[in-house]
């Protein structure tokens, strides 16, 4: 069989060598492609004749399922699998996989790095030292004692939720499957809201997530609460949160996601909101996570080979 990776997903010279190898002894063919193209057309070209194809968060669209005959397997360099076309996939028999689990460690980080960012105005003391300011009166909050709030408990949300603990935080969810977890109160949406001082995102994006936190949850938030995306851009609607933060309705908000991936265009209405930290889609990705996305990814690969599929996503 071929399997085309059709974008680098982090993999060196080295690497892939490796892969290639291992993949030549059980008889496959082993392509891959050094750079990222989103032309559709291009990346038509680039899985012709593929059987499985591995790609991270480039659109995959019913066009180029019809397009590419051979497909059987298309293995998602990503844990959330909505910019894949999987009615296109299911009409096919195309199995979907993602790599779950990858990111786990580097987004919970990142999620409490963007918390403490906020909470002592780290951005913004940098700027004012640069242009010759002092601290004049800046004056900082503490995450020790505070409430956090999680939407979406799975893997990342119970990292996060962990890793708070150490701050003597409370730690509350919400979530569809309500859990049992020792110092974790599992609440509905609205208790949430009005109790965290800290928010936090962690669900997949769905027809139920799409503008999970609007308008009207904003009006439920303290104040004082910060609001940290670290999900999928339309789980919260951009509109809202300008407008909570410019009414004062939140403290603040960082965000890493966005309806599409950055760059962004210079009118995006998100730049003109204050008290908010933008960053450009780089919560999964540090070394250590790109290292396991290509074992996980390749991994899921050779089992579906061997019959036994995993992390299946359709």
């Amino acid at each position: 069989m071929k399997i085309s990776i059709l974008e680098p997903i982090g993999i060196s010279a080295c690497k892939f060598n490796q892969l290639r190898q291992d993949f030549e002894q059980l008889g496959h063919e082993l392509v891959f492609f050094s750079d990222r193209n989103e032309d559709e057309n291009e990346l038509i070209k680039r899985a012709e004749g593929a059987d499985a194809i591995v790609v991270s968060n480039i659109p995959i669209s019913a066009n180029f399922v019809e397009k590419c005959s051979n497909l059987s397997m298309i293995s998602v360099a990503f844990t959330g699998v909505d910019h894949i076309d999987i009615q296109a996939c299911n009409d096919r028999d195309i199995l979907v996989s993602n790599a779950a689990g990858f990111s786990n460690e580097s987004v919970a980080e990142l999620t409490l790095g963007m918390i403490i960012s906020l909470y002592r105005k780290i951005v913004g003391g940098d700027a004012i030292t640069r242009f010759g300011g002092g601290r004049g009166t800046f004056l900082g909050t503490e995450l020790n004692g505070k409430c956090l709030g999680i939407i979406g408990a799975g893997a990342i949300g119970l990292r996060v939720a962990e890793i708070a603990k150490v701050f003597n935080c409370r730690v509350l969810a919400y979530s569809r499957t309500e859990k049992q977890i020792d110092k974790i109160e599992f609440v509905d949406k609205a208790t949430l809201l009005k109790e965290a001082d800290i928010v936090s995102l962690h669900t997949p994006l769905t027809s139920e997530t799409k503008d999970l936190i609007g308008t009207e949850e904003f009006k439920l938030m303290k104040d004082s609460a910060i609001l940290i995306n670290t999900a999928r851009g339309p789980v919260v609607n951009s509109k809202a949160l300008c407008k909570a933060l410019e009414d004062g309705e939140i403290a603040g908000a960082a965000v890493d996601v966005y309806e599409k991936e950055p760059p962004l265009e210079k009118e995006h209405i998100l730049f003109t909101a204050p008290n908010l930290i933008m960053l450009p889609h780089l919560a999964f990705a540090t070394h250590e996570s790109f290292d396991k996305r290509i074992d996980i990814v390749m991994d899921n690969i050779k089992l579906w080979l061997e019959g036994k599929p995993r992390n299946i996503m359709n």
